[in-house]
């Protein structure tokens, strides 16, 4: 399986004109912010599972959960958002 995370984060950048052809290349994102949105992915599905577990036992909604799965969403999208238009 290929590294779909790495991929995502990776980008574009334009290094002028040879010859009346642009020269791209692909821009590999740091080894910190790939294992970062890892992490933030784990942890999402995470507590999404801990979140389904409690409704099933307690049949009771549980916001702090719901509060951590937000934060981590807007955590992953904002650095897939802010690498993609940094560069």
């Amino acid at each position: 399986m290929t590294d779909w995370v790495r991929r995502a984060l990776m980008h574009k950048v334009v290094r002028g004109r040879v010859r009346s052809k642009q020269h791209v290349e692909m821009v590999e994102a740091d080894e910190r912010v790939v294992f970062a949105v890892k992490f933030g992915i784990g942890m999402t599905v995470c507590l999404s599972c801990l979140e389904v577990a409690h409704m099933v036992l307690l049949h009771a909604w549980n916001s702090e959960i719901f509060v951590g799965i937000s934060s981590l969403i807007t955590f992953v999208s904002g650095i897939i958002i802010g690498q993609k238009a940094s560069k």
